[in-house]
């Protein structure tokens, strides 16, 4: 019986691998074939997520749903003109600047380096850099070419990001109206004790770890961009803003976008990008160390190891988008099957009011 057992346990361990297999491979089938609708959904779907604490804030005031939806949505597309008439055009203008400036920057640094590979002959140094001379030499035509052909459709892009950014805003705000309605509807093909454990946990975890993402990714930019105007960093703002979006990439964004940052600094002043190295890792300590415990805490309660291989996985299956939903993906079924495991589901409420039968009211009665 014993061997039987183990020989089924075995058989299942030894399934379980190409099957996880298949199924990854099927959504990252399934991600290239409806990419562009997929991504508007999820987009609006985390914003929906986020609107819901200011909607909160207003139904606590005795307001109806719908009342404090609108107000919320007037307020955030005011807040959007408002980046756009004034931040946009900036950020804009200097990512131009930089793209025209890169090329530049890239001759700058191979003349650097042939200095350098002189200097070390003449001290009969063993080094030899012309391998890393000619790789840049080929990144140099081949951002020109690349430059030359993205301007002729720099205004395209700019028109469909429009246009998906007022997607994402108009479904964002029929989730909030409406999302609970169709969440339930799903959520009520499950069985009670696995439905509820499942709102609670995604509710805690892509609001949560979304919400303190973007207040860190903000800190970092607040922080760093007076530390790189008093650098005097060429695209001060630029980068702070480039380092601070890197932030919504968990585990390791804050590390790219430092690094990132960094080469693009060094790549015009060897000098410079030291002090602008030191005051990023500095901020992101401050960052890790004082405010990140506050906020995140551990309600995902994922090994690190997990969060990277989740990472992975998402990049994988779903490209960027995958590595922002990956960890909150990751730490909804952790904490669905650690509810169900521990026999506590009962305990988990959803904060969602609706007006028909959701899990909860469907386990009590």
């Amino acid at each position: 019986m014993r061997r039987s057992a183990s020989l089924q346990r075995l058989l299942i361990y030894g399934l379980s691998g190409p099957i996880i297999a298949l199924n990854i491979w099927l959504l990252s089938l399934l991600f290239s074939y409806f990419q562009h609708p997929i991504t508007i959904l999820s987009v609006a779907a985390i914003l929906a997520f986020l609107l819901n604490y200011p909607v909160k804030f207003f139904e606590r005031a005795h307001m109806t749903r719908t009342q404090a939806v609108v107000i919320v949505l007037l307020v955030t597309l005011t807040l959007l003109v408002i980046l756009g008439v004034t931040l946009v055009p900036m950020v804009i203008d200097q990512t131009i600047q930089l793209l025209n400036k890169i090329p530049d920057w890239l001759t700058t640094s191979q003349a650097n380096i042939e200095q350098f590979e002189a200097f070390a002959k003449q001290r009969r140094l063993p080094i030899d850099l012309r391998v890393v001379s000619n790789q840049i030499n080929a990144n140099i035509q081949n951002l020109v070419q690349q430059l030359a052909s993205g301007a002729v459709g720099f205004a395209g892009i700019l028109l469909s990001g429009l246009l998906n950014l007022v997607l994402v805003v108009v479904l964002a705000f029929y989730m909030l109206l409406y999302g609970d309605r169709v969440w339930y509807g799903l959520v009520n093909l499950l069985p009670a004790n696995v439905g509820v454990p499942l709102t609670r946990s995604l509710q805690l975890n892509f609001q949560n770890f979304f919400l303190s993402q973007l207040l860190l990714g903000l800190f970092m930019i607040i922080s760093l961009t007076p530390i790189f105007l008093f650098l005097k960093v060429p695209f001060a703002l630029l980068f702070a803003i480039l380092i601070g979006m890197s932030e919504l990439i968990p585990f390791i964004g804050a590390t790219l976008g430092i690094g990132l940052v960094t080469i693009l600094v060094l790549l015009q002043n060897w000098w410079l990008a030291v002090p602008v190295a030191i005051a990023a890792i500095l901020m992101q300590q401050i960052k890790d160390n004082l405010l990140a415990p506050n906020l995140l805490g551990d309600f995902i309660g994922l090994n690190p190891i997990w969060i990277f291989v989740a990472i992975l996985m998402g990049f994988e299956i779903a490209g960027f988008l995958g590595t922002l939903v990956a960890v909150p993906i990751a730490g909804t079924i952790k904490g669905t099957f650690d509810a169900l495991k521990s026999g506590k589901s009962d305990q988990f409420v959803s904060t969602v009011t609706i007006n028909h039968d959701s899990p909860v009211d469907r386990d009590t009665n």
